[in-house]
């Protein structure tokens, strides 16, 4: 029985990563551009480059800039409006780039 709710559980995952709209996410990453590029590689050191980054990585990211649990003011303000559909196709679409 708990292998059976293991599997259930990584197959929800697997449902909820592929659901991701990467159109909707190359749309919402438009305010990322300007510090991580159009296509997500910074010109700018300074900022890390999010094209080919795993989709689940990004996310991460993105909630604990969120939650407070990484401190960056700049990063925090970007997505603080952001969902968790929004988010994941963010990430999605920064995934796919240099594939």
């Amino acid at each position: 029985m708990r292998k059976l709710l293991i599997l259930a559980g990584i197959s929800m995952f697997a449902v909820q990563v592929q659901a991701a709209d990467i159109n909707a996410g190359q749309r919402l990453s438009a305010s990322c551009a300007s510090c991580h590029g159009q296509k997500g590689i910074s010109s700018n050191p300074m900022y890390p480059n999010l094209a080919g980054q795993k989709a689940p990585y990004l996310v991460k990211q993105m909630r604990d800039f969120k939650t407070g649990k990484r401190q960056d003011p700049v990063m925090s303000a970007m997505v603080k409006s952001l969902d968790e559909a929004a988010m994941n196709n963010i990430a999605e679409y920064y995934s796919q780039l240099g594939k």
